[in-house]
């Protein structure tokens, strides 16, 4: 887990619901235990600054970072998808047909930001979804490429154009593998050993620093995953199984996990 990754995790994870601001020391802190060093910690938060994630501010802790409204729009995003609150299908799609984009770089940046969105490529030029996305725009904003929108329904069979459009023998292998690592993340961290940096509750940290892998390699579905109906799912899927250990272990782990983060929280700020 890098540094910067960390960061995203544990601004969506805890901190967005505490403010969306945070002392350097409580970051640097944190994170060291998920075994980043501080150095590490402030280059990443120097180099989300400057992509327009974090705002620099001043707290009577001292040096402060906070969420801009990219990055809370991004994690709200991200929140929905991870624990699946995305509310039923309506058994429409949606449909992008983009303007030509000529220039490398910006293509695959685009198309890399409509993969994340949920969408799926069905030719050079238009794209396939199951739910709108708020990001849609700011992304084809940030891109300047003018994109027309079709909310529509497909005449045919539903299950082969999901096949064709998404990789489901991958996406269920990925998710049969992420399943098997988690339980034995899970059952490595219920043991492991005392806090290193001494006070608390050491089991308190171990949540939290078993919640935090957890849910890091969780959110690398949002990568892959674009949320698809279960209707239109091959039977028996992998990801249901790993959702609900997913779900029940977060669950779990979350009082230790926010006792840490508090207390972290709390040393940073003056008595």
């Amino acid at each position: 887990m890098n540094a910067r990754s960390a960061l995203f995790d544990l601004y969506g994870d805890h901190l967005r619901a505490r403010g969306g601001t945070a002392p350097i020391a409580s970051l640097v802190r944190l994170l060291s235990a998920l075994d980043i060093a501080a150095p590490a910690v402030r280059t990443a938060v120097s180099r989300m600054v400057r992509q327009g994630w974090l705002t620099p501010v001043r707290l009577p802790a001292g040096p402060a970072y906070t969420l801009t409204p990219r990055a809370v729009r991004r994690l709200d995003e991200a929140a929905h998808r991870i624990y699946r609150h995305l509310g039923a299908w309506d058994g429409h799609w949606q449909l992008l047909v983009i303007e030509r984009v000529r220039e490398r770089a910006r293509r695959d940046r685009l198309a890399a930001g409509l993969a994340y969105l949920g969408y799926a490529r069905l030719d050079e030029t238009t794209w396939i979804g199951p739910r709108p996305s708020p990001e849609l725009d700011p992304l084809l904003d940030a891109e300047q490429v003018r994109a027309e929108r079709f909310r529509s329904t497909y005449d045919g069979d539903a299950r082969g154009l999901v096949a064709r459009s998404w990789d489901l023998d991958g996406l269920g292998g990925a998710y049969e593998r992420w399943l098997t690592e988690a339980h034995a993340l899970v059952c490595d961290g219920a043991g492991s050993g005392a806090d290193p940096a001494g006070g608390g509750d050491p089991a308190d940290e171990r949540a939290f620093a078993v919640r935090s892998r957890l849910v890091h390699e969780w959110r690398k579905f949002l990568f892959r995953d674009p949320g698809l109906p279960a209707s239109l799912l091959p039977p028996e899927w992998p990801g249901t199984d790993a959702a609900r250990f997913f779900d029940a272990e977060a669950a779990r782990l979350l009082p230790g996990a926010s006792r840490f983060v508090d207390r972290c929280l709390r040393a940073a700020s003056p008595s």
